[in-house]
């Protein structure tokens, strides 16, 4: 694994795509988004860059696009979500596309949001083309069939008509909902094995069958993992706040990113995706 700041500085000509997931942005972690700003300068100094991909639980918590497409425009001005809105529109004019997948904490996340940064919505399980490879992309939750309480608990929030109920109830009900959920689940995560909370083997098989390639995150786990027939599955990291307290802290994230030789688009022979660590002072 390498650092992502060497290909800012080095390489900036050869970076195609960056693959993020994890984030858990918040107003209660601000160390986080100016992370995610940080990272938005880096992707805005790529003069070769075509693609963000943002695969999963972006957020903490998304109770629904009207959380903040109902706010006033002085409302907006001084929301935590705008400068982020600002950054990604600016990204997106300077023609890198932005793709945003659900996780398990923001499947509430709606298209009319993306539109106002030129963002789109995208649905596991969603392939890239990497070279002469195709990399399936997905968050990674689906993948940890040994949660059985989780799966069933999933099924029923993917569901439209349970999202439909959810999105009904006033802003304030959610938000009394969202708290609910997370005390229940770090209560139940608390009390289960570690490989539970994991992807299955079996099931990472069957999902990577017709692939080169898996690509995910939501376990929390970065690593690099090889998978019988010569597939790899590159598992992303989360954003952890590192030296929480000091003068200096310091936001650590393993990433992923597609790299191609000058003048090579990202379907040629060259093309290659590896992890990269980012870190950043805050």
């Amino acid at each position: 694994m390498q650092n992502f700041n060497h290909l800012i500085t080095t390489r900036p000509h050869e970076v195609r795509q960056v693959l993020i997931s994890d984030l858990h942005l918040s107003p209660e972690e601000p160390a986080l988004v100016q992370a995610f700003l940080a990272l938005l300068d880096d992707c805005l100094a790529l003069p070769e860059l075509k693609c963000l991909f943002i695969l999963g639980d972006w957020f903490e918590v998304w109770l629904g696009d009207d959380f903040y497409l109902s706010l006033s425009d002085e409302e907006r001005q001084i929301h935590w979500l705008t400068p982020l809105i600002v950054k990604l529109k600016r990204l997106r004019v300077a023609g890198c596309e932005i793709l945003v997948m659900h996780g398990n904490r923001d499947f509430l996340l709606g298209q009319p949001f993306c539109n106002l940064f030129g963002g789109e919505l995208i649905y596991e399980p969603y392939t890239l083309t990497v070279g002469q490879q195709n990399y399936r992309l997905e968050h990674g939750d689906a993948l940890c069939i040994d949660d059985k309480k989780y799966q069933f608990f999933r099924k029923i929030m993917r569901n439209r008509l349970t999202q439909w109920y959810l999105l009904n109830k006033s802003l304030e009900k959610r938000l009394a909902i969202a708290d609910n959920m997370r005390q229940k689940s770090q209560q139940n995560n608390a009390n289960k094995a570690a490989y539970i909370m994991d992807v299955n083997e079996s099931a990472v098989i069957q999902a990577v069958k017709d692939s080169d390639a898996l690509l995910h995150g939501h376990t929390h786990r970065p690593d690099i993992h090889p998978i019988s027939n010569d597939k790899i599955r590159y598992v992303l990291g989360d954003w952890r706040l590192l030296n929480s307290g000091t003068r200096q802290p310091k936001v650590s994230a393993v990433i992923g990113a597609v790299t191609a030789n000058v003048g090579e688009d990202i379907i040629a022979d060259s093309a290659e995706f590896g992890l990269f660590e980012f870190k950043i002072l805050v």
